[in-house]
């Protein structure tokens, strides 16, 4: 697989601040910067799909199943190669949702697939759904990356803006060169064992003032201060039960990104049960 032909970006509503803790959980480096107004932007600085294991689509597809569920927000994973480009959003415990375009342009998605994208990101149900239905139809003038290109344009209604130089389509290395020069220089962790730490949080991270320190405004990577991890709204039992078999599943197929989010099910729900013990009485 040629290197430069495969690229990805990965992204979440919500702001930096609270994307941050839960990024070491992925087991990769990331660069993490704002993307307009609650919007986050992680840009992987290795390339797990071209060992051959797995491809770029399903690598991604973990990715933001794990930061959906460890962030309680949803995660759109944007992808490409040399034959086709997609997108998959995972929202919660539900199934992720995606749809591929062929690299002329041809869509080999379902028309349904992008409705349900549209209801699960709360994106106006007539101007935005009616801007979305052309990006299903077949046009020659626009290809894969151009419908990349499309979707992004919609979702810039809810507040989303990508930096400079992360483009759908663009070559890994240049998505990398522009990460680093809006996150700032930093080190991303290789594995989970480091989360906690505000060194190694698993992004980027870039000179602030206090001012978007305290409020994640766009104009910073990452607020100093950690936000308290939301409080569970499942049974923490549920997560367990949910995350253990994922974690056996994601370790036997050697997917990191399936595996990271059976490991955040199964943390989650035993710091669930650990907060419902020390509150009783």
């Amino acid at each position: 697989m040629n290197a430069t032909s495969v690229g990805a970006l990965l992204l979440c509503r919500a702001e930096p601040a609270a994307v941050r803790p839960s990024v070491a959980l992925l087991r990769e480096r990331f660069l993490l910067a704002a993307a307009g107004r609650g919007w986050s932007v992680l840009v992987p600085e290795d390339a797990p799909w071209l060992s051959g294991t797995e491809p770029v689509d399903r690598v991604l597809s973990g990715w933001a199943t794990a930061l959906a569920v460890a962030t309680n927000s949803p995660a759109l994973a944007l992808w490409w190669d040399a034959d086709r480009a997609g997108y998959t959003l995972a929202a919660g415990f539900r199934r992720p949702v995606g749809y591929v375009w062929l690299a002329d342009g041809t869509p080999v998605g379902e028309d349904e697939a992008m409705q349900t994208f549209a209801a699960r990101l709360a994106l106006d149900p007539v101007l935005d759904v009616q801007a979305l239905e052309p990006l299903t139809r077949a046009d020659r003038d626009a290809d894969a990356r151009a419908r990349l290109v499309g979707l992004i344009a919609v979702l810039a209604r809810t507040g989303l803006d990508l930096p400079e130089g992360l483009a759908p389509g663009a070559p890994a290395d240049r998505l990398r060169g522009a990460a680093h020069l809006v996150a700032g220089p930093g080190r991303a962790p290789d594995g989970a064992e480091n989360a906690g730490t505000s060194e190694n949080a698993g992004t980027a991270m870039s000179a602030e003032t206090p001012e978007n320190a305290e409020h994640g405004e766009a104009g910073g990577v990452a607020a100093q201060r950690p936000p308290k991890p939301p409080r569970p709204h499942v049974p923490a039992v549920v997560q367990i039960a949910a995350g253990l078999p994922l974690t056996l599943w994601g370790l036997a197929r050697r997917s990191a990104g399936w595996t990271a989010a059976g490991a955040i099910l199964l943390v989650h729900g035993i710091l669930g049960l650990a907060r419902e013990r020390g509150a009783a009485p």
